[in-house]
């Protein structure tokens, strides 16, 4: 294992944008070791005060959308413009090894060489949602590298995707055209909690398809509720393949970023989404104390066999377990 740097030398390699000393900052943080969550905290500490000057954009999409496409291509618009980008690509990860595909870096090599851009690719470890579970402390660590874009790509659409709502200033949906109903798969709840949609892919002969998706989601907009940050959310034809809708989709972003500033409404969503990352650290760090207890290892998997063959409901194993968690903690 490479040896780790002191809090110090962390700290002031983030700060000064080097790129190696950030993802070995990252690659701390992410760790599950005691010693290095205690490293990351304190390196955390350190740089604090020069983060929250980024914009956050969450950006999901169906499968085969071209979320990796549309990032190298609205990345590389970004950086034309002197933006500092950084993208955390959430991988998915393997349940039999929980290891991560790590394939944004050759999906998007253009960006990926690009001097202004740095690139994360992360594994879920199988966290809710496909969004790391430190996903929210690499965007601290890149905003104070200097980092002032950081785009968070989801692996894909679903209820529980919606956590990057929580964790992002901007909420952007990719779409595609022509697959049928344009709405059907499509969960209600995102649509609700979107800030702007992009349909992909209006190019090579499908610019009509597009414009006809592009109207069926205005409408379908319409009998949404209103957009919590009182700004109507737009819809957009967008080619991440020949680079098209770029500046169109920066001008949306940048007006919703610029009016929310104003009106207070960025302010309070980040001063909630903070909050929120209390009570997610909180039932993280209570469930790898269970999981850590020696009386709940020594009792898990006769709990999982009374579980798997009906002898016990899982509430009540479940409750066995909690309570032994409990009394072993009060006592020690």
């Amino acid at each position: 294992m490479r040896q780790r740097l002191s809090v110090e030398t962390y700290a002031k390699g983030v700060l000064a944008g080097d790129r190696t000393t950030l993802s070995r900052a990252i690659t701390i943080i992410e760790s599950n070791l005691p010693e290095d969550r205690t490293l990351a905290s304190e390196i955390l500490k350190q740089i604090l005060p020069h983060t929250s000057n980024a914009l956050r954009v969450g950006i999901t999409g169906v499968p085969g959308v071209g979320k990796s496409t549309f990032i190298e291509a609205f990345g590389t618009y970004l950086t034309s413009l002197g933006k500092r980008v950084a993208v955390l690509a959430v991988d998915p990860s393997s349940k039999q090894s929980g290891g991560s595909i790590l394939g944004d870096k050759t999906r998007m090599e253009t960006l990926a060489r690009n001097p202004n851009a740095y690139i994360r690719p992360t594994p879920t470890n199988l966290s809710l949602g496909g969004v790391a579970r430190h996903t929210r402390e690499a965007i601290l660590l890149c905003e104070a590298a200097g980092y002032d874009m950081i785009l968070v790509e989801t692996v894909g659409v679903g209820q529980s995707e919606t956590l990057v709502k929580g964790m992002t200033d901007f909420f952007l949906l990719l779409m595609l055209a022509g697959a049928g109903d344009e709405l059907q798969g499509i969960k209600k709840g995102i649509m609700e909690m979107v800030d702007a949609i992009a349909v992909n892919k209006a190019d090579h002969g499908n610019e009509q398809a597009v414009a006809k998706a592009v109207a069926e989601y205005r409408q379908a907009l319409h009998l949404l509720p209103e957009n919590p940050s009182k700004i109507a959310v737009q819809v957009v034809p967008c080619s991440a393949m020949d680079g098209t809708g770029m500046e169109t989709i920066w001008n949306i972003i940048s007006n919703y970023y610029a009016q929310t500033s104003a009106n207070g409404y960025l302010q309070e969503n980040r001063r909630l989404q903070r909050v929120d990352w209390l009570r997610e650290q909180i039932r993280h760090s209570l469930e790898d104390q269970f999981y850590a207890n020696e009386l709940v290892r020594k009792h898990i998997a006769s709990a999982d066999e009374a579980v798997r063959y009906g002898e016990k409901l899982p509430g009540e194993a479940a409750a066995e377990l909690i309570n032994l968690f409990l009394s072993n903690s009060a006592k020690s």
